[in-house]
């Protein structure tokens, strides 16, 4: 996404106005636990909290609190390379704290951020403990993303990891060590990596593990035309990762351009009605595999506003919610994320 996006370019304000809907169930209570922040920079539109306000607040939607995740957004020019990360915690401290006292839209309610995992015990336990004494109170846990595909040439946001990494002994040592200290793990996979996570999630049976966007089904590049083939796959194997109640998944994040639906190419962005005729299927085979009380709704902005609205996309949920109870309901527009991020 350029910085100065054209009025009619995909994620831009007007481009977004072209589908508006009225909020459905507009007084249900909605945490947000999957956004993103960050000052305009390279290919990245800025995005802080009065653009996250004018999403949260603009649609007609109860959204209460959010959780930030970590994007490499803000981090520190010098210093130890493994200390960098810190400086994200500083940059998104400043700005819960001014979600909390301003008053003006949803709060800032929770931090995951970003530490190397294979850092020698001492060594990220002490970053650790950094991260905790800078996001003053907000620190949940961390993403140390394990996406990685052979074709990064073809994806528009490319994986960051080396090939094996949740196979690295070290790897997974820290990510013990975060259990041991009650911080959870976030992980950012594609979906041909699925099978190796659900070998780590039994591996770290004490670590509480959130799979981001599904496992990030893939449908551009080498994807391209496979998407039955790769949904039936992805279909065994997040019934093979639930078996491990040590995870919980977030549902959305498949409006990314690399999930390759398309609607980042058109001239209109999509509506809740399309999402939910083309991705339906995802969010209830995760919900019938992991339990309501192990799900999470999620929106994925702003990497998700490059295909629709933020009022589109509750509005999407909400008509899949509709077949499950009120209390079903109530767990995965909130009460999961309350629990999973002690918010």
């Amino acid at each position: 996404m350029p910085v100065d996006l054209a009025p009619s370019a995909p994620g831009s304000r007007a481009w977004l106005d072209q589908v508006r809907e009225p909020a459905i169930d507009p007084e249900r209570t909605i945490i947000d636990p999957h956004h993103h922040l960050w000052r305009a920079a390279g290919n990245r539109a800025r995005y802080l909290l009065a653009d996250l306000w004018a999403d949260t607040g603009g649609g007609g939607h109860n959204i209460q609190k959010t959780v930030f995740i970590e994007c490499r957004a803000g981090y520190r020019s010098d210093g130890p390379e493994h200390e960098q990360p810190l400086g994200e915690t500083e940059f998104v401290a400043r700005i819960a704290r001014a979600s909390r006292e301003g008053g003006g839209g949803a709060e800032i309610a929770g931090f995951v951020g970003r530490a190397d995992l294979r850092l020698p015990a001492p060594s990220l336990r002490a970053l650790l403990d950094a991260h905790v004494d800078l996001a003053q109170g907000l620190f949940r846990g961390i993403r140390h993303a394990a996406a990685c595909d052979p074709h990064p040439e073809a994806l528009s946001i490319p994986g960051p990891a080396p090939a094996g990494l949740m196979q690295d002994p070290d790897f997974r040592a820290g990510l013990g060590l975060l259990g041991k200290l009650g911080h959870s793990y976030d992980n950012w996979l594609y979906h041909h990596q699925l099978p190796d996570f659900a070998a780590l999630a039994r591996a770290v049976p004490g670590t509480t593990l959130v799979l981001d966007h599904f496992g990030t089904p893939l449908g551009v590049g080498a994807y391209a035309g496979q998407r039955e083939a790769i949904f039936s796959a992805w279909q065994r194997d997040i019934a093979a990762i639930a078996q491990s109640p040590n995870v919980v998944a977030k549902l959305g994040g498949l409006a990314m351009p690399d999930n390759g639906f398309g609607w980042d190419r058109r001239a209109r962005p999509a509506s809740s009605d399309e999402l939910v005729a083309a991705q339906t299927r995802y969010y209830h085979h995760t919900i019938e595999c992991f339990g309501p009380a192990r799900c999470m709704f999620e929106s994925n902005f702003p990497v998700d506003k490059r295909s629709l609205p933020y009022g589109v996309y509750w509005n999407a949920m909400k008509k899949i919610a509709a077949r499950y109870s009120a209390d079903e309901q109530d767990a995965m527009f909130a009460g999961t994320a309350q629990r999973v991020y002690r918010l």
